[in-house]
């Protein structure tokens, strides 16, 4: 194999390299994005011709238009890193931080739990310090009822959380980290740095939300390096999905705050009105883009180094991230010579 070709293959593992993974998946992505785009445009959708009825059968339709909406862009995103992971990188899905063991499920737990305890502290320090003040409860400005209307941020953040979680933790991460594991960098140097990396990309991703700023972008690169810590100590997505999921739930639909700017909180279990310093608030941005949130995602990560220690007895980067362990069997014949 020439010189040229090895910068674009691996002969070792018989796929493309790193760099070239990557740049194959986002094409891949961009794609199956396109492809459900074109799908939804051609849906019968309420407001397309069948609108008619009272405003809570219309609103009831709207809700399904939405759901559907939101399962697609999902699987949108799901399955070409699925597809990625088997035909690109020739890795099983476990590899991605999918084990689904029993203690993968106890650490899901304990990530849904964090989450919501995460929130829990941001609306308590806040309410304590005079900073919004509780102006109703089961609130929701839509005709269908709050259980109803609460079907659409559940499963948005559900969505959310397990999407982001695989696609930038379990393959940007991974991928990153594979990539980089070359001497004299040493496999523990290549995970920090393809931490810092993947935080990187995360936190630009929300740039675009309503009411973003430089800052909110660079304390989502913080909120990056909260939700990737876990999985270096792990090598499972099963604590990055649960905290992610709970994080924007109790923030938006449990306490009333705006989530990553958008206004996802018109559903909510307690309605707040928000004053205080945007500094520490995060103002309309909510509390992503403030101080407070800040520490939050440090107790957050002291305390999933702890739940670590006390699951695993020692915290340490599990370097089976950066390594490539292929098991994925290649047809008889097709082995390189």
């Amino acid at each position: 194999m020439s010189k040229l070709q090895q910068l674009f293959w691996n002969s070792v593992d018989r796929r493309p390299r790193a760099l070239w993974r990557l740049v194959l998946f986002v094409l891949l992505l961009a794609a199956a994005g396109l492809a459900v785009i074109s799908l939804q445009s051609n849906l019968p959708w309420p407001d397309q011709g069948f609108a008619t009825g009272d405003a809570g059968s219309i609103a009831q339709r709207r809700l399904a238009r939405e759901l559907v909406t939101v399962v697609l862009g999902a699987l949108a995103l799901v399955l070409p890193t699925l597809f990625a992971a088997r035909f690109f990188d020739r890795r099983p899905v476990s590899d991605l931080g999918l084990q689904f063991t029993a203690a993968w499920w106890r650490d899901l737990c304990f990530g849904l739990a964090l989450g919501g305890l995460l929130m829990f502290m941001v609306f308590f320090v806040e309410l304590a310090l005079g900073w919004i003040t509780i102006k109703a409860t089961f609130v929701t400005r839509s005709p269908l009822t709050f259980w109803m209307a609460l079907a659409w941020p559940l499963t948005l953040f559900l969505m959310v959380g397990i999407y982001e979680e695989l696609i930038v933790r379990g393959y940007l991460l991974k991928n990153l980290a594979e990539g980089l594991s070359f001497s004299p960098l040493g496999r523990k140097l290549a995970m920090l740095l393809a931490l810092l990396i993947s935080a990187a990309v995360f936190g630009p991703l929300h740039a675009g939300n309503p009411n973003a700023s430089a800052v909110s972008t660079f304390y989502l690169f913080l909120a990056g390096l909260m939700l990737g810590l876990p999985y270096l100590l792990t090598d499972e997505l099963a604590i990055p999905i649960g905290l992610h999921i709970t994080w924007n739930f109790f923030q938006g639909n449990v306490f009333g705050f705006p989530v990553s700017g958008t206004t996802a909180n018109l559903t909510t279990f307690v309605a707040v009105e928000q004053g205080g310093p945007e500094l520490w608030t995060g103002g309309a941005f909510g509390p992503e883009a403030g101080l407070i949130g800040v520490a939050a995602m440090v107790v957050g990560s002291m305390l999933i180094v702890w739940w670590v220690k006390r699951t695993r007895v020692t915290v340490g980067f599990c370097t089976s991230v950066a390594e490539y362990q292929p098991r994925i069997s290649v047809p008889a014949g097709t082995a390189e010579h």
